[in-house]
């Protein structure tokens, strides 16, 4: 039995266009500059301003650099926004930019 040409390419698409959505989601823009998931704290600062708030969430475990090791980086949570109705979540691991998160405010 043949397999059919649309659900070939179904199935050879689909990570493709789950890696787009994915990578849309890390990024988040400032004016006219991007911020991206990996970016450090000082560039975020010059693309976006002060945020409206920070927050130190606390310490997190992470892999050390040689097997079997690990160390503790500081968390901190950014909020910028409002900007067309929706505050946007930066949050840093170790300096670095590990995760964007929006919501409507007022929610």
């Amino acid at each position: 039995m043949k397999t059919p040409l649309v659900l070939r390419l179904a199935v050879l698409l689909l990570p493709l266009a789950l890696t787009a959505i994915d990578a849309q989601a890390a990024s988040l823009r400032c004016s006219s500059k991007l911020i991206s998931t990996g970016d450090v704290t000082s560039d975020v600062l010059s693309r976006c301003g002060e945020p409206v708030s920070r927050s130190f969430l606390g310490y997190k475990q992470v892999p050390g650099p040689r097997y079997g090791e690990s160390m503790e980086v500081a968390v901190e949570e950014w909020i910028y926004g409002p900007w067309s109705g929706m505050l946007y979540f930066v949050r840093f691991e170790g300096n670095r930019l590990s995760d964007i998160q929006s919501k409507r405010s007022g929610n």
